[in-house]
This record gives C-alpha cells, structure tokens and sequence, in this order.
C-alpha cells in the first residue's frame, strides 16, 4: 500500500503531510495514527481499537486513500458505519482532505432516488450505514467489482444495534476483497466469523483510557434529579456539555423542565425525524446550543466539539457504555469532568467509585454568547462556498466577522451561526439574495 507522500502529491501536487494536515487543523498525527498508517501500509486485515476522540477515522483514511486508484472510475473503498451522523462526519473528513476521490454517502431516511443519482457517476469512496448499502447491493445500483478494501467502522456499534444480517450479506456480496480494517472504541468485542479476518494485525490503545478525565459523584435527595441538575448545569455556567438520559421519554421530560428553568439545550436521540437530529447537531457545534440532551447515541462517532462536561443523569446499564459516553469530554489530552447524578437511595454500580461523590461545584462566571442558527437553501450541489456566504452576510447583512460564527455548508443546503443581537436585520438584508446562480431563502431556524 502507497504512504502518505502518494496522497500528498495527488492532492494539488505538491503538498506534504505537514500542509494536508495544517489544512485539518492538525498540528501532528498522534502515536494511534502514525502505527494505523504503517500498519495499514503492511497488513491487509486490520482491528483498530482506541477511544472515542483519538482520531480513529483520520487513522484509517490517509493510507486507505492513499491506496486508491485515480484512473478507476468506480467504487474501491466500501466504509460501513452504524448510523447517518458517522457516516456524514467521514464523508466531511474526506472533503476535507481535497483529495481528489469523489465520495457519497447513502443513509436510511435519504431519498433513495438521489442515491442512484449520485451513484450513476461512481464514486471511489462509498460511505453507508448497513441497512443502505445492502439494499443498493440488491437492487444492483453500484458495481462490487473493484471494491478491494472494507471498513466496518465502530462495527461492534452495527452488531449491537441489530445490523448483523445486513454486515453479513454485505461481506458475502464482496468477492474481490483484499483487505478489510476493523475499528471500536471497545476492547475485547468479539469479531464474527462472517467477516473473514485472516491473520489480523490488532493495534489497541483502549489502555490509554482518558488521563485527563475527572469523575464527580452528586447526591439527589429527590428521585427524580431534575433540581439538583438544573443546580449543577447554573455551576457549569456557559460551557458546551451533553447531559445523558437512558429513554426518549425522560429526554422528553428533562428537556421541558430545562425550558422552564430557562436553560437553552437541543435534543438527539433515534426517534428523531433525521432533520431534526442534524440540526440538533448543527446548533450544538456552532454554540448556538451549549447544552445537548442525548440518549447513548451521541456516546460515540459522532462529530462533536470539545465539550467540558457530560453528566449521566441516568447511568448506563453497562460499564462499556460509561465509558464511551466520558469520552465525549476529556478528548486528545483536554481536561474535562463526568458528573453522575445519584438518588440518595440508588446504589451506585461497580463501575462508579464510592469515593467520587462530593458538593456541587463552585460557580463558572463565564461570558455568554448568544447565536443564532439561519438557514440557506443553496448548498455544495450549487457551488456555493463558505467564502460566498461569509461575504453575503459581511457586505449585504452588514454584520462584524465577529458577529459571524461557524458555517457548514451540506449537498443541497447551508448553516450559519450569527449573533442574536444582529441576526433579525441581517436576515431581512440578505433574503432572497443571489449566490453563484441561484436565488436563495434565508431563514432563523
């Protein structure tokens, strides 16, 4: 397999690893990725196991990338993940690395007429949760002929969720497979016999744990731990942290208790219309919520910032669950905090240590930023850029670049973070404008 100095000549030659790097805000890869990248270079089936927020998916696309031929107009690299977030999280990764590989992305919910749309001009790199993929395999929209590498990321995710018929049929429908990478944030999950692995080489780093991570214990003399959260979460102050509950139902209640406390916050969890979860995340990433409410669905391999807290208010029924729901704070050497909330009368679990349970924190006076998340309906498919919509707002809304805040810009729409303060005239200013060649509507959502 080709190393890193392939990709970084591709990738509007010449450009080393340091630029291709610098480009994702990376200083260096860690000692995880630089032994996936000589790994991977080397062995044809691979495990790959490390915490949530270590960098596993930049790990296996460089080299695999690497390995892809530009002259081959069809799919080579087939990356399976359990759910749409992930799946849309890796396809941004690699359109952020500008390498060159057209890449889709095919999820349940989506219309399954714009995926054979997208597919009618393959792309090297398919990204897809399995339920998606087995369906386009039966149906014969794409070709398996040249799909020589695998990815079955956070494949003990898939398994558990109920997708193991579909991996099956998946790897069955794959005959020229060469090499097959395996990735989890858990040690010791069993790998099924389905998926063929011959001699793998395991790299684990799930011993490293999170060093900077801090445990804190609080005692609930009610049962129901809605007063001392909202306690807590006014401690915390303005800080981006993602509280955790075990049902749908309690999101439900926990969410208009925090709306009577004033607390702003989204929601995210699987009965959500895919709308309304990506947008949940969108308004989490760009600040315009600090507080996400989220079932274990956000535990891991989702694209999230650096949070500084996360707090269970209910605790999972397994340790492995606890586990990836604290990596979402503490990530690549950051310190954060895990709150547990505790009745006074429930027993803790082994996993928790008697000795975490303290007071509640002295007080965060920090500076509140209040953002707003408007909508744009043009997007990538219309050629629009970050740069289109920045100046839209800059010239047009007559808004600072400091009351301008992040912009994600999606296939066919865009997202832009604006301060409250401003945002009203400026929506009125740039409604209705024209970006490249289209008309767009812009909207507070």
């Amino acid at each position: 397999m080709p190393n890193l100095l392939y990709l970084c000549t591709m990738i509007n030659s010449p450009k080393t690893q340091a630029e291709i790097l610098a480009k994702l805000g990376i200083a260096a890869l860690n000692p995880m990725q630089i032994e996936a990248e000589k790994t991977l270079q080397n062995a044809n089936d691979v495990v790959l196991l490390s915490p949530t927020g270590t960098g596993k998916t930049l790990a296996f696309l460089l080299p695999l990338i690497a390995s892809l031929n530009a002259d081959l107009e069809e799919v080579q690299l087939l990356i399976i993940v359990p759910s749409r977030e992930l799946a849309l999280q890796i396809e941004q990764v690699i359109r952020e690395l500008g390498s060159g590989f057209k890449a889709n992305v095919v999820y349940g919910g989506r219309s399954f007429s714009q995926d054979k749309i997208d597919l009618k001009h393959p792309p090297a790199i398919l990204v897809g949760t399995p339920g998606r993929i087995a369906d386009h395999l039966r149906r014969r929209t794409f070709s398996t002929q040249n799909i020589a590498t695998l990815v079955l990321d956070e494949f003990d995710k898939s398994l558990e969720i109920g997708f193991e018929g579909e991996m099956k049929e998946i790897v069955a429908a794959l005959h020229g497979l060469k090499n097959r990478v395996l990735t989890s944030a858990t040690q010791g999950v069993a790998i099924p016999g389905f998926v063929g692995l011959r001699s793998p080489k395991i790299i684990d780093y799930t011993h490293q744990g999170i060093a900077e991570l801090k445990i804190v214990t609080l005692v609930s003399q009610k049962r129901d731990k809605l007063e001392i959260l909202v306690k807590l979460l006014e401690r915390l102050g303005n800080q981006p942290g993602i509280v955790f509950c075990n049902f749908k139902e309690s999101i439900d209640r926990v969410s208009d208790y925090l709306n009577e406390s004033g607390i702003k916050h989204g929601s995210f969890y699987g009965g959500l219309e895919q709308q309304d979860r990506e947008r949940a995340l969108i308004k989490f990433r760009n600040g315009t919520h600090q507080l996400l409410l989220a079932t274990d669905l956000a535990a891991r391999g989702l694209d999230i910032p650096e949070i500084k807290f996360i707090i269970h208010y209910h605790l999972p029924l397994r340790s492995e669950e606890f586990t990836h729901r604290n990596g979402r704070t503490a990530r690549m050497h950051h310190e954060g905090t895990a709150y547990v909330l505790k009745w006074e009368k429930e027993p803790l679990p082994a996993f928790v240590d008697e000795n975490t349970i303290s007071d509640l924190p002295n007080a965060e006076h920090m500076p509140v930023e209040d953002w707003t998340t408007v909508f744009i309906s043009g997007g990538r498919r219309d050629k629009i850029s970050k740069g289109d919509i920045a100046g839209l707002f800059l010239k047009q809304g007559n808004i600072a670049a400091a009351q301008l805040g992040s912009i994600e810009i999606k296939q066919d729409c865009a997202f832009v973070a604006v301060k409250t303060e401003v945002v009203n005239a400026a929506v009125k200013a740039v409604d209705n404008s024209r970006l490249k060649k289209k008309k767009v509507r812009i909207s507070e959502i």
